[in-house]
């Protein structure tokens, strides 16, 4: 499987280009799809949930992204740019069919979202997590980080409560009939952290962060380095 932090139309011309059929976890945990787009599991954010979330955080809403669960304009929902052009510019250049202005952002809540992130350097971002905790929120909501400090850009992605990367590769491997030690997990970042602690054989990339890097877990190569390859032919000797 891959599982990943992006939206499952994103990642799939990714997918395509391994050359056989696989599902996708994506939007950290919330949405789990085939390449043909059936679909097993969704763990959307209530509206209202993420309506006292915005509110929660309105200094924070140009560094503000909503996600919906639709492959039309509107699926990526903002309310200005000049926050996030600096930070994930490719990212936005990319997404730019999807993306829809909405002010107050809100007002795009007439259906649940897949989840908000908020974006942007280091300093700014942990200025957004201290307000989250102190929200009032953990609850309701899972708060996971992605960070990249040679680029000074920190994403944080919020959940509805109990989703992450790895819930659902749980929720999978329990459908497949799995067992924890039948499952390899791969990851580099923040948000991969209960993926691996689920998996039975955890590794993290050469190029992973220092909290990953903590916990005693088997290294790899780095992302530049045919890493992920290097995991699974040991592994499995392929």
């Amino acid at each position: 499987m891959l599982v990943t932090g992006r939206r499952h139309s994103f990642a799939l011309p990714i997918a395509k280009q391994l050359g056989f059929d696989l599902w996708l976890i994506s939007s950290n945990g919330a949405v789990t799809r085939s390449l043909s787009g059936e679909a097993f599991h969704r763990d959307l954010m209530p509206a209202e949930t993420c309506r006292r979330l915005c509110g929660a955080m309105q200094e924070f809403r140009g560094n503000t992204v909503l996600t919906f669960d639709k492959e039309t304009k509107g699926a990526i929902v903002l309310e200005r740019l000049d926050e996030l052009e600096g930070s994930i510019q490719r990212w936005l250049e990319k997404n730019m069919q999807y993306i829809e202005f909405v002010v107050p952002i809100e007002k795009a809540l007439v259906t649940d979202p897949v989840q908000a992130m908020f974006c942007g350097t280091m300093v700014r971002m942990n200025s957004a997590l201290q307000v989250l905790e102190g929200s009032g929120m953990d609850e309701t909501v899972t708060v996971l980080r992605t960070e990249y400090p040679e680029r000074d850009l920190s994403m944080i992605d919020v959940l509805n409560g109990g989703c992450s990367k790895g819930h659902a590769l749980e929720r999978w491997a329990n459908f497949r009939g799995y067992q924890r030690e039948e499952v390899m997990a791969v990851g580099d970042n923040h948000n991969d952290v209960e993926m691996l602690e689920f998996a039975g054989h955890p590794v993290i990339m050469g190029n992973a962060c220092e909290e990953l890097r903590g916990r005693g877990w088997r290294v790899t190569g780095g992302n530049h380095e045919c890493g992920l390859a290097a995991a699974v032919e040991l592994a499995f000797g392929v």
